[in-house]
């Protein structure tokens, strides 16, 4: 079996590239928001697909930044991989142990990869859960840590779009901003999950939720039915995209829904909808509820 990079993959897929001992290397990079009070790393050590390691979005992220899971400078982004076994010539497979599947966090890690320059990566469609309904093995406790690499890490600009970038683009439009959380919180009717965030959107900003682009059982809807969700929602997949969300984790699934489609370049507006609220002016919080009062 020829190893292809190629961004979904399934757990046969998997389980026949660790056989025949390809140079994969599987990550859990499972995380939860804080209200939720799991623990994303207890859970790997009890239950995870063996030979997997633990990519800990809580760390591996600008840990300077009063924002939630922030991109890492480079050298923090190298070091943090690089104590993961991975290389440059290593295809990495992610997956999480959400009850979303495949689609809460460990696209954020697939689009981590991809952003810092290493392509050879892929999203185990399914999810943790997948890969038990296929019947695969799950295994816990102690595991061996990787040999240190050394990993190089080269990071796409134009994939990350800051709050600057946004507010810019409220006048010049140059990109379609499309937000992954659920209506309710962009219409500003169901509230957001972290404190002293109320919900709402970005001006002209197009809401997509990032569940939809799902099957019931978790996996990525087929090529054609991304597509049409994305037409049914007015974004054009053949003009620029920009995805956001409350702390740009679920975005990425919506990245990976349009990588799918033939758009490779989506971009990421990493403050996300946390950052927009605190700094942006009440005029630029769009709300069916409260909004912002100064």
């Amino acid at each position: 079996m020829a190893l292809q990079t190629r961004s979904l993959v399934t757990p046969r897929w998997l389980a026949q590239a660790v056989a025949l001992r390809q140079n994969v290397c599987v990550l859990d990079a499972s995380w939860f928001l804080p209200k939720a009070r799991r623990s994303a790393r207890s859970e790997f050590e009890a239950r995870r697909i063996p030979g997997a390691a633990f990519l800990d979005l809580d760390r591996c992220c600008d840990r300077t930044s009063a924002l939630d899971l922030m991109l890492p400078p480079e050298r923090v982004f190298a070091d943090h991989v690089g104590k993961l076994g991975i290389e440059r010539g290593t295809h990495v497979v992610v997956y999480d142990a959400s009850e979303f599947g495949s689609a809460f966090s460990a696209p954020r890690a697939w689009w981590m990869f991809r952003t810092f320059g290493h392509a050879a990566v892929s999203l185990l469609n399914g999810g943790l859960a997948g890969w038990e309904l296929d019947g695969r093995p799950v295994g816990g406790g102690r595991y061996a840590r990787p040999a240190l690499v050394e990993f190089k890490a080269s990071l796409n600009r134009s994939w990350v779009k800051t709050y600057e970038d946004v507010l810019h683009n409220l006048d010049t439009k140059g990109f379609q901003l499309v937000d992954a959380r659920p209506a309710g919180r962009f219409r500003g009717l169901d509230p957001e999950p972290r404190d002293n965030t109320e919900p709402g959107h970005i001006p002209g900003s197009i809401n997509v939720p990032f569940h939809h682009f799902l099957s019931p059982a978790g996996h990525f809807l087929p090529a054609e039915q991304l597509r049409a969700l994305f037409a049914r929602a007015g974004v054009d997949l053949g003009r620029p995209v920009c995805v956001s969300c409350g702390s740009a984790v679920t975005a990425c699934a919506v990245a990976l829904a349009a990588h799918e489609c033939g758009h490779p370049g989506v971009s990421v507006y990493d403050g996300g909808w946390s950052e927009w609220f605190a700094r942006a002016a009440p005029e630029l919080v769009i709300s069916e509820g409260r909004g912002k009062h100064v």
